[in-house]
């Protein structure tokens, strides 16, 4: 029986033994053609296609090393405030006439606001001035009165007393017409306040819930930007506002370098007297012209200030340095379109250049991308930035006959 299994066996392997020797022949082909394309000799070179690849050149970005004045700015977020905020509420009583503004309405300086009714106030002003002219008139007869006493104890026909008493009332009579000025006045004054002006240029806001004030007008133009920054660049500020008014960028939040994101220029105006010893921070106000109203109260904005001017600094893209666990480096492209790591120091950075103070020379030519795949004498070929939607076009295109994968 065993015989006969084994027997029985064999002959349901052997279809497919020899299937597979049918297709043995078949699969070597294929490997040796693959083999012939990869790794045989192309040209009289005798490289290889793997060796060729691996020979082409990196593509890669570059940028020049500029020496230029380079601004040093820092860096702050900073809340927007109002210039000058004042609340407009009636000095005197009476029926309101007339309100000459909207809410939200810009005004100037001087503008009328709203009319109280001023007849009490012009009838009390005319009553003083009546009281005034009364008391004038009694002033001059009695200094007519003390030249006659004056004339008559001269000549010893009245006696001095008489001539005393006449000087005291013509000192009275003074007396009382000065208080009548005072209090004409004031009446004045109370009649002014029946007419309500805008003491400064903003805009006019209505509070429900102030029962005492008429109007809230917000200066906004200039307007203020606070902000904050570490006390470790109190040097710096200090040193710039020493020098003049310190220039400072208002920024749209988040577009802190962008052109388009600029918002408005102003100046440093006031640095607070102490540290926040809570933050280690110290407080800054900075004024802006606002001429297009694009600050806004309330608003968080981005804020640089410039404390420094680097002169005739070396100027490298951001993108060219490299963080190395020593120090920083960027690859420099010779003339024979190799590379040669260097390192640098780097004097100052922000988002639109790094300030090389060793290390690169202006002119040379800096690797701004590609640099993750090179070291000391890489070969590489220079591309340009890509246009908008296209791709980045060879300065040096790759020599014919040659294929990438």
């Amino acid at each position: 029986m065993d015989i006969l299994t084994r027997d029985s066996t064999d002959l349901a392997t052997r279809p497919r033994s020899r299937r597979w020797l049918m297709a043995l022949p078949c699969l070597l082909v294929i490997a040796g053609i693959g083999y012939a394309i990869w790794f045989w000799p192309a040209g009289s070179g005798g490289q290889t296609a793997r060796d060729r690849d691996a020979n082409l050149p990196i593509p890669v970005l570059v940028a020049t090393a500029a020496q230029q004045d380079v601004p040093i700015f820092l860096d702050a977020l900073g809340t927007v405030q109002a210039f000058n905020t004042v609340t407009i509420k009636p000095m005197v009583d009476g029926p309101l006439l007339a309100v000459n503004f909207a809410e939200g309405e810009v005004v100037k300086k001087g503008d009328l606001l709203a009319r109280i009714d001023p007849r009490t106030y012009q009838a009390a002003l005319d009553q003083a001035v009546a009281k005034k002219a009364q008391d004038e008139a009694q002033l001059a007869n009695a200094r007519l009165d003390l030249a006659r006493y004056t004339k008559l104890v001269a000549n010893n026909y009245a006696s001095t007393q008489q001539a005393d008493t006449a000087r005291a009332q013509v000192a009275q009579d003074e007396a009382l017409v000065n208080q009548d000025q005072a209090q004409i006045e004031s009446t004045r004054t109370q009649l002014s306040y029946t007419t309500i002006s805008s003491p400064i240029d903003g805009r006019t806001i209505v509070h429900a819930s102030d029962t005492t004030g008429l109007v809230v007008i917000t200066q906004l133009q200039p307007i203020s930007v606070l902000f904050t920054l570490p006390q470790q660049t109190l040097a710096q500020v200090t040193r710039a506002m020493s020098q003049g008014a310190a220039k400072v960028l208002a920024y749209a939040q988040g577009a802190t370098g962008s052109q388009t994101g600029l918002l408005d220029t102003g100046t440093l105006a006031v640095l607070d007297n102490q540290v926040d010893p809570t933050t280690g921070t110290i407080k800054l106000k900075a004024t802006f012209p606002n001429a297009d109203n694009r600050l806004w109260p309330g608003a968080f904005v981005g804020v640089q200030v410039q404390v420094d001017t680097a002169k005739n600094a070396v100027v490298v893209p951001p993108a060219a340095v490299q963080r190395g666990p020593h120090s920083s480096f960027v690859y420099v492209v010779n003339a024979d379109n190799s590379t040669t790591r260097r390192n640098v120091d780097v004097g100052h950075e922000d988002a639109q250049a790094s300030i090389i103070t060793e290390g690169v020379k202006p002119g040379e030519k800096v690797v701004i991308d590609g640099a993750s795949r090179l070291s000391d004498n890489t070969k590489v070929t220079i591309v340009q930035p890509a246009p908008a939607g296209g791709s980045p076009a060879a300065e040096q295109p790759a020599a014919p006959g040659t294929r990438r994968r």
